[in-house]
């Protein structure tokens, strides 16, 4: 069974971990905010990751996903 994690209508069959450091107050807060909203802090920076690249014009296709499947998707 395949789990993976959607970006727009695609899906991402791998990942990756991230480790970073940040202030325990702001990690504190942030999880809260996560917790009031209902989603994941997880789900936030893979959010934040893709707008990033998004703003930047870095375009990529999500790991699990064929190129040829991708380009036929655009069409």
């Amino acid at each position: 069974m395949a789990y993976g994690k959607t970006h727009g209508d695609r899906m991402e069959l791998k990942t990756a971990r991230l480790t970073v450091l940040v202030d325990p107050a702001k990690k504190k807060a942030f999880e809260a905010l996560c917790a009031r909203q209902d989603v994941t802090p997880s789900q936030v920076v893979r959010r934040l990751i893709r707008d990033y690249l998004d703003h930047h014009g870095v375009s990529f296709v999500p790991s699990g996903v064929d190129q040829e499947d991708e380009a036929t998707a655009k069409r």
